[in-house]
């Protein structure tokens, strides 16, 4: 009887490593008995069947090397790129950041110059455009105006629109406002 005793298995052609996982995954799995009976009946008998088992035994521990080294490649495969797209993602991260300075920056500037333009405004006047507008942004707007001058415009106002704007400029009061924890 012959004995396969391979002296460190190098392959580098795809087909060959196909062709030998295949064959050790043939020799290292597990044949369970459901396996067993659906899988076709082969008679491998004397011979053969000891220079298969010979041969498996031989090999499974370079073969197993080898599958290890290919998962240790692939991981490194994916760590790289995993690397690369945290880079991207910080990249884009910063770029929105400076776009939502900008966009903040802006949104203040146009507040303040609209709370300059109601705040020069007559009451009954401011009144009457205020109830237009989406009324947070009436909301917002009445907020930033003195006191006196808030109040005469909503005086000015519909009753429902100033009692709506009134119980948002006190949700947004009260939420400002911390909470004392329980």
């Amino acid at each position: 009887m012959r004995k396969f005793r391979p002296v460190g298995i190098r392959l580098t052609q795809p087909a060959a490593r196909l062709a030998l996982l295949s064959l050790l995954g043939l020799c290292l799995m597990p044949v369970s008995e459901t396996a067993a009976e659906k899988s076709p009946k082969v008679d491998l008998s004397g011979e053969i069947s000891d220079e298969i088992r010979a041969f498996c035994s031989n090999i499974a521990d370079a073969a197993r090397d080898q599958r290890y080294l290919l998962q240790k490649q692939e991981l490194d495969g994916l760590q790289t790129d995993i690397e690369k797209r945290i880079v991207e993602l910080e990249t884009r991260r910063v770029e929105y950041e400076r776009w939502l300075k900008l966009r903040n920056d802006f949104l203040d500037k146009a507040e303040d110059g609209l709370v300059e333009i109601y705040k020069n405004m007559r009451a009954d006047s401011a009144a009457e455009k205020l109830e237009l507008v989406n009324i947070n942004v009436a909301a917002a707007i009445v907020m930033k105006l003195k006191p006196r001058l808030a109040s005469q415009i909503l005086n000015e106002m519909d009753a429902k629109t100033a009692a709506h704007l009134t119980g948002i400029i006190a949700s947004a009061a009260d939420s400002s406002i911390p909470k004392e924890p329980s």
